[in-house]
């Protein structure tokens, strides 16, 4: 598998790129590749999505997969700063779907606070962070139906990490 296996979806951002996303992070972390697995993991969620599709049924937003390739990165394999991947990610999001992508990077950012709290911010960014009940609002506000609720499980299972 590489990143050509996209190509095959085009334009299109519904479910089959979100299965192949998925499916490709999958792979790269099997080879080793996490800070990459987590970027795919990071197209999966921009996914353009209703909430009626199989494939979510299957395979929820992947919030627990983030929280599994945090917590579980191999000692000595990149996987660089998360919290400050996903403080960049969230404040320079642009469009598509804007709102509900930098809702799903900050609910990532704090998954990987809550992981690996040590981890420092970008003291050069400048960014208001949002607490956990903002970023639960967004979701509920912009996400998809019980997609709040998923995150919220995965983050209560992260403090006791």
């Amino acid at each position: 598998m590489d990143w050509r296996m996209f190509d095959a979806h085009g334009e299109d951002r519904g479910a089959g790129f979100y299965h192949t996303a998925l499916e490709y992070g999958h792979y790269l972390w099997q080879h080793g590749y996490a800070a990459r697995a987590i970027l795919c993991l990071d197209r999966a969620m921009g996914a353009d999505l209703r909430g009626d599709e199989p494939i979510l049924a299957l395979c929820p937003m992947p919030y627990a997969a983030m929280a599994w390739f945090i917590r579980h990165t191999p000692e000595g394999v990149f996987i660089g700063n998360p919290r400050v991947h996903f403080q960049h990610y969230a404040d320079r999001m642009n469009e598509p779907r804007r709102e509900l992508r930098r809702a799903r990077a900050w609910a990532c950012w704090a998954i990987t606070r809550r992981l690996l709290p040590m981890l420092p911010a970008d003291p050069r960014h400048a960014v208001i962070e949002p607490g956990e009940n903002e970023i639960a609002a967004t979701l509920i506000a912009v996400g998809l139906p019980g997609e709040t609720a998923v995150w919220q499980q995965v983050l209560d299972g992260c403090a006791s990490a």
